[in-house]
Parts: structure tokens; sequence; C-alpha cells
């Protein structure tokens, strides 16, 4: 017996990704029911071998289905996660309006399974922000080992991470670029983004950090430990899929660099590729499409006491959004429904 499952957003970048990593990991579903907003109503959608027809949003009846993955940003959830979840349907929601709820989990399976049993407070969990998502699951083992007094992060996001508007800009920049006349003025970035960076992610606060920062910051302390200083500066890069960070940690007892090494090589969802030639470590071109978290370069911080460097690596659109959703349908499946 398995169970009946909602995916809302179905055919966005992350939607579809839902849907493919519930069909790859052989989620045990029963029913499939693919949601869209009333513009895109009939659109067919891959579930496996087989193509589904999304349904309308705004008039699903959510009542006998068992739980929802949304993918329909933060203003779309806040009109519709509610009723699915009085309908008794739990709903596990990728946007960023439910994450700093403190009666609402914000869960990376494999760093805080135990919070799941909190569903139950609103019938809401949350799916954390990309950037972190990754991070935490390197940072979890390292805490458990020598305990993280403080974590300096910086990124480099892929332009999936702004959807496809984000991808078709990066795209139509880089062909105008080499064809006069036809070139893209930004449109959804704040500056060009083909053959450039951009040190800005979502909008800027008033301590002059950007909410994209702030988010990783509030999330590693709800998710790992609230004692844990962070302090991150985020940057757009062209680059299609794959965020990537270099990290810093500085721990309250010595962890030599090894057995970091090992530690990582031993936890869950985590790959460790790290070779000290050219070459021996991880890009986000070679992350594309896998379920890992990749770490590389991992090597002591000798300005510090006790401190570290790595590389972190991961498929934003998987780790960072569909597939730690699914891992989440996957523990509330195992620990509290139990069906499949």
């Amino acid at each position: 017996m398995g169970y009946r499952v909602v995916v809302a957003g179905a055919t966005g970048n992350v939607g579809r990704e839902m849907l493919n990593i519930l069909a790859e990991r052989q989620f045990p579903v029963d029913e499939i029911a693919a949601l869209a907003s009333r513009k895109s109503l009939g659109t067919e959608v891959s579930f496996g071998d087989t193509t589904v027809k999304t349904k309308d949003l705004d008039t699903f009846d959510f009542e006998g289905w068992d739980m929802a993955l949304f993918a329909v940003g933060s203003d779309a959830t806040k009109k519709y996660a509610p009723k699915a979840a009085a309908a008794g349907c739990v709903v596990i929601d990728n946007s960023s309006l439910y994450r700093y709820e403190p009666d609402i989990p914000l869960i990376v399976p494999e760093v805080n399974p135990d919070a799941i049993v909190h569903y139950k407070n609103r019938n809401i969990i949350a799916n954390p922000n990309c950037s972190t998502a990754q991070m935490v699951v390197a940072l979890k083992p390292l805490h458990d080992r020598a305990r993280i007094k403080r974590v300096v992060v910086s990124t480099y996001q892929s332009v999936s991470g702004a959807g496809k508007e984000g991808i078709d800009e990066l795209w139509n920049q880089t062909k105008g670029m080499y064809v006069p006349g036809q070139e893209v003025e930004p449109s959804k970035f704040q500056k060009q983004i083909a053959f450039n960076v951009i040190p800005h992610i979502d909008v800027f606060m008033e301590d002059g950090s950007t909410k994209e920062e702030w988010k990783m910051i509030a999330e590693t302390k709800k998710i790992v430990d609230p004692s844990i200083k962070v302090t991150a500066t985020c940057v757009r890069v062209p680059v299609f899929v794959g965020h990537s960070e270099a990290v810093n940690v500085e721990t309250e007892d010595f962890l030599d660099e090894d057995e970091a090494r090992d530690i990582l090589r031993e936890s869950p969802g985590i790959l460790v590729v790290d070779k000290r030639e050219s070459g021996g470590y991880t890009t986000p071109v070679e992350c594309v499409g896998d379920y890992a978290t990749f770490i590389s370069r991992i090597r002591q911080d000798s300005t510090v006491e006790n401190g570290l460097n790595f590389w972190c690596v991961s498929d934003n659109l998987r780790k960072g959004a569909a597939l730690n959703a699914v891992q989440i349908a996957e523990l509330l499946g195992n620990r509290v429904l139990k069906k499949g």
C-alpha cells in the first residue's frame, strides 16, 4: 500500500525534478496529482515511464491525499498550503514562507531527522534554502565531532536558483555577446550575468547583508545548532545548474584534516573527492543530476587554532530543492505515516 501524492508547481524546474526523483527513488506512490496554475492546465509532465496531465491548483480538493510537495513560491503557498494542511494532507514546502516559523520543522534528513515529529503542529514541513541544504549536510558530522563555533561561507550560486527566467537570461545574454544587435539587457538579474558574477541574491537588508545571506545564517542555526556563528557572502555566477561553496569552519576541539576527511567519507549524503592534484576535486558541471553533496579541498586553516577549509558542490535543483523534499517525504512515510 502506497501514498496519494500531490506535486504543486509541477511544470516548473523544481516541480519537474520532484516528479523525476519520486520515480527514480521508487517512492511508494499509489496515485499522483500534478498541479499547476490555470494557465498551464492540461500540460503534460513526466512521472517515470508515464505522463500526467496537470490539474488546476486553485480548484484542487486535497481531501484524502497523504502528502503534497509544494514548489509554487511563497505567495501561492500562503494561499494553498493551509488548505491542504487543513484537509489532512501533509505539506512539504520548498518556499521560504514557513522556514522561520518556530512551530514548523525545517528539515534536512541527514542532519535533523528527529524534527519530523513536529509536523503535527500545523501539518506543514519546510524545506531549507538551496545553499543552506548542501552546507549543513557537511557541517553536521563535523559539529558532532568537534563542535563548530563559527562558519564563514562564500557561495557561487547557479542561475537555475532563480528559476527558468534565470536560465533563459544567461543563455540569451551569452548568445547575444556573439551576435551584433542581439544583446540582452539584464531583466531577471541586477546586472549582466553572462561572463560576470553578481554579489547580490535576493533583497538587501538594513545591515548590508542580502536576504539570501540572512537565510543561510538563520537556517543553519535552526537546523544544526543555534549557538553556531555564521557569516555568508552569496554570489550569483554564470553556471546553469549546481551551487558551489567555499566553507571555513572554526571548531572548539582540534580536528585534523585527515580525520575530517574520514568523517565526511562516512557521512550520509556526502561523496568526498579530494585528491591534491590537477582535477582532483568536483565542479558544478560534474554534480548535475547526482544526489550527493560533493566535498573537496579539505585542508587545515593555519590562521586560527582549530580551523578547516573545504569546497562544497551540489545540484541545487536536487539536494537544494527537489531531492531534499522527496527525502522528507520518505522520512515522513517511514517514521510517521508508515503506509509504504
